[in-house]
This record gives C-alpha cells, sequence and structure tokens, in this order.
C-alpha cells in the first residue's frame, strides 16, 4: 500500500469520525473516542476485505466500501456503548 493510499484513507476515516461528532454531538472526549473507533473499523473493514476477498466500491488499493461500512459500525457501537450510565446504589 502506498503512501498516498495510506493518506487517503486516514483522511476518509478523520472524516467519518469528525462528520459522526458533528451529527452526534458530545464533548471532547467523545470526539476522540469517535476519531479512533473510525480509524480502527475503516482499516479493519480494509484488512478483511482484502484477506476474505470480498470487495466493493474499491478505489485502488483501499476496499472504500467495506471499510466504510465497518467504520459506521464501529462509530454506532461505540456511541451505543459509551451511552451505558451506571447506577449508583
Amino acid at each position: 500500500m502506498t503512501l498516498p493510499t495510506l493518506l487517503f484513507g486516514f483522511l476518509l476515516s478523520t472524516l467519518y469520525g469528525t462528520a459522526f461528532h458533528v451529527w452526534r454531538g458530545g464533548r471532547a472526549g467523545h470526539f476522540l473516542l469517535y476519531l479512533i473507533l473510525s480509524w480502527v473499523g475503516f482499516w479493519l473493514g480494509n484488512f478483511i476485505g482484502d484477506q476474505v476477498g470480498f470487495s466493493f466500491f474499491k478505489m485502488g488499493a483501499l476496499n472504500l466500501g467495506l471499510a466504510t461500512l465497518s467504520s459506521f459500525i464501529f462509530l454506532v457501537a461505540g456511541y451505543w456503548l459509551s451511552r451505558v450510565e451506571v447506577k449508583q446504589p
């Protein structure tokens, strides 16, 4: 994978995390959480797509469709898990 491909993937996943934060709101800690979840989900989806041989909307070396889908899944799951509140007795 070339440097421009890595930079483009990093830029897209950062854009996904930022857009999710703007949409759902939250503090700076949530912003960092969304960025990390988006990065991990994006690159994990790209890696799994390459390993399994499944691809849709492939752009160069990036499996953009599966990477975007897994980034969104990670963001929604992280948002849902971050909403859990612990009740104090």
